[in-house]
């Protein structure tokens, strides 16, 4: 039913719970884990009143990409030491975005992510990436909200 499930991660411990539910459903149907996170993409930002400019460099690219890759790579062999099947990427982009398009690309079956709960009264029940995935993703999801607080 699920062949593989497209576990979002962030690199927060409050994300990292929705990994023993996320594990018992691959158990349970012989599942592949696919760990992502979505990593920041090159950009400008221009205070409009200052002029003040700041543009992400090549090199603080390259960093957050790194740690993503060693995070996700720790959780990964974790994971294969108790005999789940895992692979990991980062992906640079939005992460809402990053997500759907992954997934639909890559012949994902469940999509799981923790939520932060954050974001106004609009989403109050769902952070704005899983708010986003729930309003525009076919796909089924499975969806925690930490029990952690921040």
């Amino acid at each position: 039913m699920f062949n593989r499930i497209l576990v979002c991660l962030d690199g927060s411990a409050l994300a990292e719970e929705i990994l023993p539910y996320a594990t018992e459903v691959a158990r349970r149907f012989g599942s592949k884990v696919v760990l992502l996170e979505v990593t920041t993409p090159p950009s400008i930002v221009i205070e409009p009143t200052t002029g003040y400019s700041h543009s992400t460099s090549l090199s603080e690219i390259q960093i957050s990409e790194d740690e993503a890759a060693s995070y996700l790579e720790d959780i990964s062999q974790q994971l294969q030491g108790d005999g789940l099947d895992v692979e990991y990427l980062t992906l640079p982009g939005s992460p809402g975005k990053t997500i759907i398009s992954y997934a639909e690309e890559n012949n994902i079956d469940l999509i799981a992510l923790g939520t932060h709960g954050r974001g106004g009264l609009v989403r109050m029940a769902f952070g704005s990436v899983t708010d986003y995935i729930l309003r525009h993703s076919n796909l089924p999801l499975l969806v925690m909200r930490p029990q952690q607080s921040e």
